[in-house]
């Protein structure tokens, strides 16, 4: 399995699912991706769904060509999308989190104004802390701040600052051509698929989540209630058991599928471009 983070997130927002889900006995990778967390930042200031894509096709090969599962929330949902829907890639099913064809513009502007804050750093991780408090919250602030430092880096400055490139943040982005090709890849999809909503999400909206269950109508869709846009992160626990659930029924650890007591409803509630995705 092949975890893809969120814009401006790291490969440890996966450390809980990654738990849960080698713990049932898959074999779980979490990457940064480029420009974010150790990896490195891109000498060109490329970024986007096309070198983003390029790289996992990399990071496969490194890994043998196995077959995948693709699990991407946001940016990485985004880029799994792409990477299935254009067959750049070969997975045996698809978990996207929080992302679909459409996503909603405020929550995107939400998000974008989080990413800017403090472009001089931070003087301590408290003030780190604040400003996550600002944009989540309905999470309960950490009492030890000091896992916030897989966050941020230190600067020559003294200062905090955030882990991403700050290129990541600049670039073209048309919506329009986004919208198409993710809506051209959704309906192009035929692997087994999971949709995951948070239920306070302001990034897909649960017209946006019905609407992609239409454009591909095998998905299955599970909605967490009581979790934002960073669902692994607010309700791991109700996440990490939808993600196993449906697993074991499409891709098995044993290779033996589990038949479910009745057929469950498809949506049980429960050319190249340059574009950057930000969420």
């Amino acid at each position: 399995m092949i975890f893809q983070h969120g814009g401006g997130q790291t490969r440890h927002a996966w450390k809980g699912t990654g738990e849960r889900l080698g713990a049932a006995g898959y074999h779980a990778i979490a990457l940064d991706a480029r420009g974010h967390g150790d990896s490195d930042w891109a000498p060109d200031g490329v970024y986007g769904q096309d070198v983003m894509v390029a790289d996992l096709c990399r990071v496969l090969e490194q890994l043998g060509n196995r077959r995948p599962v693709l699990v991407g929330a946001s940016m990485g949902g985004g880029v799994s999308l792409v990477a299935c829907g254009e067959d750049y890639i070969d997975a045996t099913a698809l978990v996207l989190v929080d992302i679909g064809h459409r996503i909603e513009p405020h929550g995107v502007q939400k998000i974008q104004a989080f990413m800017s804050l403090k472009p001089e750093g931070f003087e301590s991780l408290e003030e780190v802390a604040n400003a996550i408090a600002s944009y989540q919250p309905h999470r309960k602030r950490p009492k030890d701040l000091s896992g916030l430092a897989k966050n941020v880096r230190l600067g020559g400055d003294g200062r905090f600052h955030w882990h991403w490139d700050p290129l990541f943040r600049t670039g073209h982005r048309d919506v329009d051509k986004r919208h198409a090709r993710l809506t051209a890849c959704a309906r192009a999809l035929s692997l087994p698929t999971l949709l995951v909503r948070g239920g306070l999400s302001d990034v897909l909206s649960e017209e946006g989540a019905q609407e992609f269950l239409g454009l591909c109508p095998q998905a299955e869709y599970a909605n967490v209630a009581e979790a934002g846009h960073m669902v692994a992160g607010d309700r791991n626990d109700v996440f990490a058991n939808a993600v196993i659930e449906f697993l074991a029924r499409v891709v098995p650890v044993d290779g033996e599928p589990v038949q479910p007591a009745h057929e469950p409803h498809p949506h049980h509630q429960g050319p190249p471009g340059d574009v950057n995705d930000v969420p």
